[in-house]
């Protein structure tokens, strides 16, 4: 039987380039994205040109309602049956950059319900299946990857919420990796740095500009490549014995210098 993986947020972006490079290594995928399927099929159409099985799964996954929905579609795509990675991706930034005096409670409440709440209960849910295919048979290898942030450890005092958020679940990632350990399914945290993706568009000058003056070792742009292979060497099984650690794809960003 194929390998199945579920890529959260996994149309666009480092998401994509997270799928991208599962396709390559002959993974099934189940893509979950908020958009309708009709306004993805690009993305879908790339992956499928890999010789895989793609499937859609529409939901937010800060949402009750969307997570079982995510839930439905990935079981109905399996046939029932658990899958074998679980890729949580999906996320989003304030909608505004707000100091941190003045950060409202809805910007609050939307960037944690979606990069942390919802990420703890659709791992959660997954797992349970994950821990009951793994009972059933010995040989049925399961893995989750949490993609984080550098924000996870280095403050922007106008996104805070966000940092809270990645922070949170870098803690998710140790958590679920001690308790799914004895049952032989590693968790990793994958934390990139700054990468170029639509998330990034509006801060471009920004951060062209400080990376030309030594923000990074390696002096460029991160890309959802760099992402993508990262995911596809945890998921090939190549770190058996590194449950629970963080794979920084950040260029050296946050390596001390003096």
């Amino acid at each position: 039987m194929a390998k199945v993986a579920l890529v959260t947020g996994g149309s666009r972006g480092i998401g994509f380039g997270i799928a991208e490079a599962l396709a390559a290594e002959k993974w099934d995928l189940v893509i979950n994205g908020v958009r309708e399927e009709s306004a993805v099929a690009e993305a879908l159409a790339k992956l499928r040109a890999y010789g895989v099985k793609v499937g859609y799964a529409r939901g937010d996954v800060g949402s009750r309602e969307g997570r079982e929905s995510i839930l439905a579609a990935t079981r109905a795509f399996t046939g029932g049956k658990s899958i074998n990675l679980l890729v949580n991706n999906a996320g989003v930034a304030p909608k505004v950059r707000a100091d941190l005096l003045e950060t409202s409670e809805e910007s609050y409440d939307y960037v944690v319900n979606t990069n942390l709440r919802g990420v703890f209960f659709l791992t959660q849910a997954f797992a349970r299946d994950m821990v009951a295919a793994k009972k059933a048979d010995a040989s049925f290898a399961a893995y989750i990857i949490n993609i984080t942030s550098i924000s996870a450890t280095v403050v922007s005092i106008n996104r805070g919420e966000y940092c809270i958020a990645k922070a949170g679940l870098s803690m998710l990632s140790q958590l679920f990796a001690a308790r799914l350990g004895a049952d032989g399914i590693p968790v990793y945290e994958v934390r990139p740095g700054v990468i170029k993706t639509d998330m990034t568009a509006g801060v471009t000058e920004k951060y062209d500009k400080l990376i030309a003056g030594g923000l990074c070792v390696q002096p460029r742009w991160g890309f959802p490549t760099d992402i993508g292979k990262s995911v596809a060497a945890l998921a090939r099984g190549d770190f058996p014995f590194s449950t629970g650690q963080v794979v920084m794809v950040d260029g050296g960003l946050t390596m001390p210098r003096l």
